[in-house]
């Protein structure tokens, strides 16, 4: 626990520097979605969202988890996201948004959870939405109760397999219209994620890089 606490404080205080960014982000995206991902940014009329990258110690790992979603009529079918979505009038800001959405979609106590800042936000032009991505610290690993109406199946990632350069590469997805194209992604054994989700974990990858992941964990064991 002592060595949680020492990554815990590490990510925190990265947190409040400079982000990486956009550019960061490009690079896991689809080649032909950056100029409609630069311009949204700017849209007045895209869908406000948040995400939440949750991130906790289980067996002397550090993770964090995604969620298959279930197939769908709709742009993201099928395909592995963050716990998250649209803000509603409720909310008090976007942080209680991704809050509210981790509770509803996985099951997690909004008291079990540690905000500690926020990544930089994204446009997604399939859908629309600008998504605010926040990142939530737990203690131990939370008893998730998944809403079968949002989510297939919940997949746990350690964070060093995040950092490893082997799981980012390119794959042929379908796209939302139906065609399919080469996209960058990372892969975790079966597991494909690409799009909003890649770029948003691309990100909190590079900010991971200037912490001693390793010998925290190895420590921890």
């Amino acid at each position: 626990m002592k060595q949680w606490l020492k990554f815990s404080e590490l990510l925190s205080q990265r947190l409040t520097n400079d982000l990486p960014g956009m550019n960061r982000q490009l690079l896991m995206a689809p080649a032909h979605r950056e100029n409609d991902i630069r311009k949204g940014l700017h849209n007045p009329g895209a869908i406000k969202s948040s995400v939440l990258i949750l991130i906790f110690p289980h067996d002397g790992l550090i993770k964090t988890v995604v969620m298959l979603r279930p197939s769908y009529n709709g742009v993201h079918s099928g395909q592995v996201s963050l716990p998250g979505g649209k803000w509603e009038t409720t909310d008090t800001d976007m942080a209680a948004t991704a809050l509210r959405e981790t509770q509803e979609e996985i099951g997690v106590d909004p008291s079990k959870i540690r905000l500690i800042g926020a990544l930089s936000p994204l446009y997604i032009p399939p859908s629309n939405y600008i998504v605010f991505p926040f990142i939530g610290l737990a203690d131990s690993k939370p008893n998730f109760l998944a809403d079968p109406a949002e989510v297939q199946e919940l997949i746990e990632i350690h964070l060093e397999d995040l950092l490893d350069k082997n799981t980012a590469t390119l794959r042929k997805v379908i796209l939302s219209d139906g065609t399919s194209s080469e996209v960058p992604c990372y892969v975790f054994g079966e597991v494909i994620i690409w799009g909003a989700t890649a770029m948003i974990l691309s990100e909190f990858a590079e900010l991971l890089q200037t912490i001693p992941l390793s010998g925290i964990l190895a420590s921890e064991k």
